[in-house]
């Protein structure tokens, strides 16, 4: 049994809930007001039972949805990005990164969302890792994870990233949080093998979680000075929208997925 269950329960049958709920003249104004053959006992052993009623007819609801997918009924959808500078916008104003767009886009066409940015500059799948529990909240409906491109950058062992990127994975799924994880690929420079080995990190870790994938993050702007900053790595103002747009299809699938989750 749930714990608000219990709470429904225990309403019908305490006191000093009871009290709280009607006041202290709960006995008296009952009574009188339903005469002799209705005293507190009575309504009472009535309330008690309706309230065990109650509970047995929510606990089905309650359990429907797992924890980290709830959130207030008539609210927004709540996601996260959780990411590196890609996702944290770099050199941009606010209204210009990343989880901003993606969200102005997602309203445009009616959805009714909120997209948090989680992004760091300069994280790693380790460092996203070490903070996901605070940055992921709560009441968060899904996560999109877009972590990977400066472990690629650094050279570190794909093998060391993947099992960050895993152990992410985990924890949000011990939660209840369904991921959309977006890919990264290795740059040519860093030679066949780290690249083979790189970038079959994420369609891996789709497969073995069954996951929404985004193959490749900058998809659509790789190569093009006019949607770079100057170092040719980070997106501009345009280079932005052209990865929130391509990658909108996905992120209106992956919330479709989320909706009929939490209608069973």
């Amino acid at each position: 049994m749930t714990s608000m269950a219990r709470e429904v329960l225990t309403w019908g049958r305490s006191l000093r809930l009871r009290s709280w709920l009607y006041g202290p003249r709960v006995h008296r104004d009952m009574g009188s007001a339903l005469g002799p053959r209705h005293d507190a006992r009575a309504v009472f052993r009535r309330t008690a039972l309706y309230a065990a009623a109650l509970a047995l007819l929510m606990v089905p609801f309650m359990t429907a949805v797992a924890p980290g997918a709830r959130a207030a009924p008539g609210g927004p959808v709540k996601l996260v990005a959780l990411g590196d500078s890609l996702t944290a916008g770099y050199k941009l104003p606010a209204d210009a990164a990343f989880p901003t767009v993606l969200e102005r886009l997602l309203k445009a066409r009616g959805a009714d969302v909120t997209v948090a940015n989680a992004g760091v500059s300069g994280d790693t799948a380790t460092g996203g890792l070490d903070r996901v529990d605070w940055s992921v909240p709560d009441g968060t409906a899904g996560v999109i994870l877009e972590l990977g491109a400066n472990d690629m950058l650094r050279g570190t062992d794909p093998k060391v990233t993947e099992g960050a990127l895993s152990a992410i994975i985990e924890r949000l799924k011990a939660r209840g949080i369904p991921v959309l994880l977006a890919g990264m690929q290795a740059a040519p420079n860093l030679g066949p093998d780290y690249k083979a080995r790189f970038d079959a990190i994420y369609p891996a870790l789709a497969k073995r979680y069954g996951l929404t994938l985004y193959p490749f993050f900058l998809d659509g702007i790789i190569g093009d000075r006019a949607q770079h900053l100057d170092d040719m790595i980070h997106p501009n103002r345009q280079g932005v929208e052209t990865i929130a747009s391509r990658m909108l299809p996905t992120v209106e699938g992956f919330l479709g997925g989320l909706r009929q989750g939490a209608s069973r």
